[in-house]
């Protein structure tokens, strides 16, 4: 039988634009899998723009969760949506750092307060380099219509 998002055993809540989802749990690596699966649905659902995932409560992230994580931001950038990670704890830090995993080009926060605002922040940039990428081809096509 198949889950779907409301039977998720972690929350995805819809705050505004964005979701926020909160791991108040050890993870295990079919869990993890699962809850990639319902962020990436949450996403295309609800046209979310950005998500919130807050790892506070985790004490460890191993190598699988590490890469799932950076593995779903990716695929929600894909979904046209941003993905902060907060409340990472030092320990969780080190032992990323440790694996030698990286997690790409997901964002990080210290705590909610600042993950959200960081999520304004990219919308925003990404609304001003869209905006101004439209006005370049305008300008460009203007001109070879005069060339014309």
């Amino acid at each position: 039988m198949r889950r779907t998002t409301r039977d998720s055993i972690i929350p995805i809540l819809k705050l505004g634009e964005f979701l926020l989802v909160s791991i108040q749990i050890d993870l295990h690596d079919r869990m993890a899998e699962q809850l990639q699966q319902d962020i990436l649905e949450r996403v295309s659902q609800t046209q979310a723009r950005g998500v919130l995932i807050d790892i506070s409560a985790l004490e460890m992230v191993d190598s699988f969760i590490g890469r799932i994580l950076a593995d779903t931001a990716r695929m929600a950038a894909t979904l046209d949506a941003e993905i902060v990670i907060v409340g990472m704890h030092p320990a969780v830090a080190i032992t990323l750092v440790e694996l030698g995993l990286s997690l790409g080009d997901v964002k990080t926060a210290l705590n909610l307060d600042e993950g959200y605002t960081l999520l304004e922040e990219l919308l925003k940039e990404r609304e001003m380099g869209a905006r101004t990428q439209q006005e370049e081809e305008s300008t460009e096509e203007s001109n070879d219509s005069d060339s014309d």
